[in-house]
């Protein structure tokens, strides 16, 4: 596949120029971790934030929403103090969103009470465990499936882990108004991976950036090295770039 064309990487980077502001986060999963203090909290909050973003926004933003007002506006200290075991019981098998019951969730969140209580932080182990974008994502999951997560953490790196290459985003990239920085001291941002689901892949593929039809790992790592022909210092810009895109062609449509 050849390079992307001067015009579509000049309107990939007017997008990602228009889209990567403060208004990006209205409405957006990233919107919680904004609302909390400590970074240790924010990095809570991001991760249990970005682990039940799919679907409709409509229906996972109350989600997340309820277990920061169970928590008190403080993630961080309702796992290591367990009281999220007193809204996710072990034997309370309902719904809790869509395929994740309360069981499942209690799987998850006692998991990641372990990691904390064993590492200080998710950020500490990822420090330990990994040096890279890949490489953080394959140390989540590897924990994360020894521990038993329920089925809401991906059991390995095979799928696109859209909703963990987002959190990566989120913690790695610094200087955003909408990305956190908190572990930029230890992961290159330049080894991020793209955000991707069937919705991205589609953007890519109108645009030629990307031929898979399957929102895979191997897609997503050709689709972050296109956008790294196009933003060489930052490919995930080309998260903001390719929603803009979107937005767009939304418009066009109509």
């Amino acid at each position: 596949m050849s390079n992307p064309s001067s015009a579509i990487a000049e309107q990939l980077q007017c997008y990602a120029r228009q889209y990567e502001t403060p208004a990006f986060i209205v409405g957006d999963p990233s919107w919680f971790m904004h609302q909390v203090e400590g970074v240790d909290n924010q990095e809570a909050t991001a991760f249990v934030a970005s682990c039940l973003s799919y679907g409709s926004r409509k229906q996972f933003l109350p989600k997340i929403q309820f277990i920061l007002d169970c928590a008190d506006g403080d993630v961080c200290a309702f796992l290591r103090s367990h009281k999220f075991e007193e809204v996710f019981r072990a034997d309370d098998h309902r719904s809790f969103y869509r395929l994740y019951s309360y069981v499942a969730m209690h799987a998850f969140l006692a998991s990641y009470a372990r990691l904390l209580e064993a590492e200080g932080s998710l950020g500490g182990y990822v420090r330990r465990c990994a040096s890279d974008g890949y490489g953080a994502v394959v140390c989540i999951t590897d924990y994360f499936r020894r521990e038993g997560s329920g089925g809401i953490i991906p059991q390995d790196a095979t799928s696109a882990c859209k909703r963990l290459c987002m959190f990566l985003r989120w913690m790695v990239r610094s200087g955003s108004p909408v990305d956190l920085g908190l572990w930029s001291s230890f992961i290159d941002r330049r080894t991020l991976l793209m955000p991707l689901d069937t919705h991205v892949l589609q953007e890519a593929q109108r645009l030629g950036l990307v031929e898979s039809r399957t929102a895979s790992m191997s897609a997503c790592r050709r689709l972050t090295a296109r956008l790294s022909e196009i933003f060489p210092d930052d490919p995930l810009l080309g998260d903001f770039a390719l929603f803009g895109y979107g937005v767009d062609s939304e418009k066009s449509s109509v």
